[in-house]
């Protein structure tokens, strides 16, 4: 048997614990080594932090009573021995629930009134204020007090369909998804708009993050749910029930809100699209006495296609389950029902869907920083080794010389230390243009500047009544937005020219060693502004021209958008100023390394000055520094390669390993 979700997702874990530790000993390493400087360490630091803090979310997505809640049951909680989210009849997740764990919190279901939807203030806002939750504990002990009090998820309250209409669950314009009015006028509304469940689960404290969305009506409701969250999920796991098919409601779910932008399109986001997968549930219905099971399995074969014709994707993205009978057969341990389940499939291809498509992400963040890094300090070891080499070649020269000819020589280096000092000059002059260059792609990407960008399209949605003319606002501010990026790209190749000179005038006057710096990249800003355009566009199209009427989701859509894309211009600036660093890097480490060599090179000649025995102990002493320099050489392409083996390959292997490096005084 294939290992389950459970089992793959906890090797990923192991392996990111046991990359972060190897980071560790790499930077205790240099540090010993003084390898480490400033640009090496943040580095270091910045790809640790993503190895230990990467988050995984995986989103379910259905209409209602489609078993969404009991499959997150039966992949993740069966080891309870009992559900844990509601899914029984009558009692389904009515608002989005987000599971995972934060270490300094208590174990917690954190929920947000309803009501708060009345205020024009975003989901993202309402997350940092922690006085407006109600907040109840959880004892992880104790199975049947957490799933009690997950229950509370389910809670609807009735209000009249003037305040449904203000909540968001009624539209005057599309009447047959509107909740049921009651005799007495009312209709059922969520108790809650977002609940935030807080658990140390063995999975949720190894990063993984579990959203789970209620039906059609509340997430069209909810943009930060389709534009924010729901993007960003590493997986999006889409339920359809084998006794009803496709409906037009999961239609609408699967276009307005699941499937990314562009996906299925010439250009479109195929890996994206990959991360999509969708579950048959319920098959256990057509389990029919009447029926052989050949009949039975030609049904479901027949329902499998029609499904993945509607939704436009390949019959094998379509996995037959029966979540319910997956989770008896977990909780009774019978494999024979497990296996008729589908779930050890679904649980298979989850697994490899999520865990390819992060290791790719995460291999080639290691690949460019490790070869990175170990291209800047195998330059300050090169730098040693020529400093070593000049200072050999000149004790050599020494052997059988006279006090006058020492004398000379010293002179002579001490000339040569006056005549780089002159360098600082031309250095700093470097320094301030690039600061200043610098300055200019920060204010680019300031929150000033993007909030000036999205100035005209917050008026146009901040309008009275229809606003029919926002797309066309909407796609202006995008182009304004990818000129923004152009900009940015545009300053960045100004200041590599104008590093690039300066490197060739200071190793031609001053001899330093310096080489061209590497080009920005920022394929991910780019990216990520295509993925947010895109994740917008069902809010400004005729059909929710209407929705758009209301101030409140229009001022929750805009301020959804600025938040998403403020944390992608934040991403791109602090991704631009790891860039600078390293273009100023090799410049700080050839000042210091001959500053330093010229300190010894004096020293050296002053001990020798007096006796010729303490020439040869200096010769030799060079020679086994020399020696020394190859050996850090060897060590630093050993734990490179280390750190360069593919996850999906020696995974196991490698969390368990410690980079192979002797420290030597």
């Amino acid at each position: 048997m294939t290992a389950s979700f459970n089992e793959q997702f906890g090797q990923h874990g192991a392996w990111r614990r046991g990359f972060a530790s190897q980071l560790q000993e790499l930077r205790e390493w240099l540090m010993a080594q003084d390898l480490l400087d400033v640009s090496v360490q943040e580095r270091l630091q910045r790809l640790e932090d993503q190895m230990r803090g990467d988050k995984v979310m995986v989103a379910f997505v259905a209409e209602f009573s489609r078993g969404k809640s009991e499959l997150i049951n039966a992949i993740f909680f069966a080891h309870y021995g009992r559900r844990l989210m509601p899914a029984s009849a009558g009692r389904t997740t009515m608002c989005p629930a987000e599971l995972g764990w934060e270490a300094d919190l208590m174990p917690s279901l954190r929920l947000l009134p309803i009501d708060t939807r009345e205020s024009p203030e975003s989901l993202g806002q309402w997350r940092v204020r922690s006085d407006s939750w109600v907040q109840y504990p959880l004892d992880i002990g104790n199975a049947q007090q957490i799933a009690d009090t997950l229950v509370k998820v389910a809670e609807v309250r009735k209000v009249s369909v003037d305040q449904a209409r203000r909540l968001g669950f009624w539209h005057d314009d599309d009447e047959a998804d509107n909740p049921m009015v009651d005799a007495d006028g009312w209709v059922d509304v969520p108790m809650w708009r977002h609940a935030l469940i807080n658990m140390p689960h063995p999975l949720l404290k190894q990063g993984l993050v579990i959203l789970d969305t209620p039906g059609l009506n509340a997430v069209g409701a909810e943009p930060e749910l389709t534009v924010n969250l729901i993007p960003q999920a590493h997986a999006v796991v889409f339920v359809l029930g084998a006794d009803t098919g496709v409906t037009k409601s999961d239609l609408a779910i699967w276009r307005d809100h699941v499937l990314p932008a562009g996906a299925g399109k010439a250009g479109g986001d195929d890996a994206l699209a990959a991360s999509r997968l969708v579950v048959l549930n319920k098959v256990d219905t057509l389990w029919d006495s009447l029926s052989s099971g050949a009949q039975v399995q030609a049904q479901l074969r027949r329902q499998q296609q029609d499904s993945a014709n509607l939704l436009g994707v390949s019959v094998d993205k379509v996995l037959p389950v029966s979540a319910q009978k997956g989770l008896v057969a977990k909780v009774n341990r019978n494999d024979v029902l497990l296996q008729a389940s589908g779930l050890p499939a679904f649980e298979d291809l989850l697994a490899n869907g999520i865990m390819g498509q992060r290791q790719k992400v995460l291999q080639a963040a290691v690949h460019a920083n490790v070869q990175q890094l170990q291209g800047q300090v195998d330059r300050v070891i090169n730098m040693r080794r020529r400093e070593l080499d000049d200072q050999l070649a000149e004790l050599c020269g020494l052997r059988g010389k006279n006090a006058s000819v020492i004398a000379g020589m010293r002179s002579r280096i001490e000339g040569e230390s006056q005549e780089f000092d002159q360098s600082s000059t031309k250095v700093q002059a470097m320094r301030t243009v690039h600061m200043r260059m610098l300055k200019d792609i920060f204010q680019l990407l300031s929150s000033a500047a993007l909030k000036k960008e999205l100035l005209e399209l917050k008026e146009a949605l901040d309008q009275r009544g229809l606003k029919l003319g926002v797309r066309k606002i909407y796609e202006q501010t995008f182009e304004r937005l990818h000129a923004v990026a152009v900009k940015v790209l545009a300053q960045a190749e100004e200041m590599q020219n104008l590093m690039s000179t300066s490197f060739r005038e200071l190793n031609a006057e001053f001899s330093f060693s310096l080489q061209v710096p590497p080009t920005l990249m920022l394929s991910d800003f780019t990216e990520d502004l295509r993925s947010i355009e895109g994740s917008y566009t069902q809010y400004l199209g005729l059909s929710s021209a209407f929705k758009l009427t209301s101030a409140d989701f229009s001022q929750r859509l805009i301020k959804a958008l600025a938040l998403r894309l403020r944390t992608v211009f934040e991403a791109a600036s602090n991704d631009v100023e790891m860039w600078s660093k390293s273009l100023t890097a090799p410049v700080d480490a050839q000042l210091r390394e001959r500053k330093r060599s010229y300190t010894r090179r004096l020293e050296a000649v002053d001990r020798i000055s007096g006796a010729a025995t303490d020439l040869e102990e200096r010769i030799a002493d060079m020679e086994n520094a020399q020696a020394h320099l190859g050996s850090l050489q060897r060590q630093l392409i050993s734990a490179s390669a280390q750190l360069l083996v593919p996850l999906w390959t020696e995974r196991a292997q490698i969390a368990s390993a410690s980079l192979d490096i002797n420290l030597v005084a």
